[in-house]
């Protein structure tokens, strides 16, 4: 298989990376699929669409054509049949739970053709926990994309021992092809590269937090005015999503049992409350006047 094989792409999941993911394919000129079983995310993610385009035309990033094009392009079903039937390449983008993944992927392998690559974009989930539950183990692989899919131009591609070379090779220049910055990873590792530097950031963050040196917002500031940081730890984790922060450290705790790794009492303390970031209208910081 060749990137040039690749004309449709799946994405399961319509969240906020789900859909931005889907959005940049159909922009950038895939027939694109986003599916989800909630059909009231599907309805935000296709709102988000019909928004976006129109947006990114006033400020001239899109000609009127390769908005309405890039909006041809992109379909919203709750049919995750429908959604894969033709994918050539299909993004797994759900919520970091592996029983979750690993049923998703066993669907995915009996429903999609038999040349179809199945990348997940779990930045807490190695696909060596995964690709077991499929048929084709060597086209099983992490395409991490970071938030917002839309700006951010890293992409993760990771080569576990079970994913053959041409997987690597095809994902690796899909990136490319969506305008992304693609690093390759010979090896999995918990965290892959830049959410393991993040994750020792973090740690340090919450520890000076907690120990009352001091608050949130100065632990921000020192960071955007010091470090030239673009947000700060805690701003940065109201946009991720604390949850997501919350679940990603019990999956390293889990994988490693080292406890270190843990969640920190106050994000438990914050996942506990629901106060998940901007998502919820409050995290760290108070959204809701926004």
């Amino acid at each position: 298989m060749k990137v040039e094989d690749i004309k449709n792409i799946a994405v399961i999941g319509a969240g906020n990376m789900g859909h931005q993911i889907s959005l940049l394919c159909a922009i950038h000129g895939y027939k694109t699929v986003c599916t989800d079983i909630n059909e009231e995310i599907l309805k935000k993610a296709e709102a988000f669409a019909d928004k976006y385009l129109p947006g990114r035309v006033e400020k001239g990033k899109l000609t009127e054509e390769q908005a309405r094009a890039a909006r041809a392009n992109i379909t919203f079903t709750s049919s995750l049949e429908e959604a894969v039937k033709d994918a050539d390449y299909v993004i797994e983008a759900v919520l970091e739970v592996l029983d979750l993944k690993r049923k998703i992927f066993k669907d995915l392998d009996k429903l999609t053709p038999p040349h179809a690559i199945l990348a997940t974009n779990s930045s807490a989930i190695v696909s060596s926990r995964i690709a077991d539950v499929t048929s084709r183990p060597e086209k099983v692989l992490n395409l991490h994309f970071f938030n917002p899919a839309l700006v951010m131009k890293l992409v993760e591609v990771v080569q576990g021992p079970h994913v053959s070379d041409e997987t690597a090779l095809v994902s690796f220049a899909l990136c490319e092809k969506l305008d992304k910055v693609p690093v390759h990873l010979k090896k999995e590792v918990e965290g892959f590269l830049l959410n393991r530097i993040f994750a020792a950031i973090t740690r340090e963050a919450l520890w000076l937090l907690e120990m009352g040196v001091a608050s949130f917002e100065d632990i921000d500031k020192a960071q955007v005015f010091g470090a030239g940081h673009p947000m700060g730890t805690f701003r940065l984790m109201d946009l991720t999503g604390i949850d997501l922060t919350y679940i990603m450290g019990m999956e390293a705790f889990r994988a490693t049992g080292d406890r270190s790794l843990l969640p920190s009492p106050s994000v438990v303390e914050k996942y506990v409350k629901g106060e998940y970031g901007q998502k919820t209208g409050k995290g760290w910081y108070d959204y809701t006047q926004e």
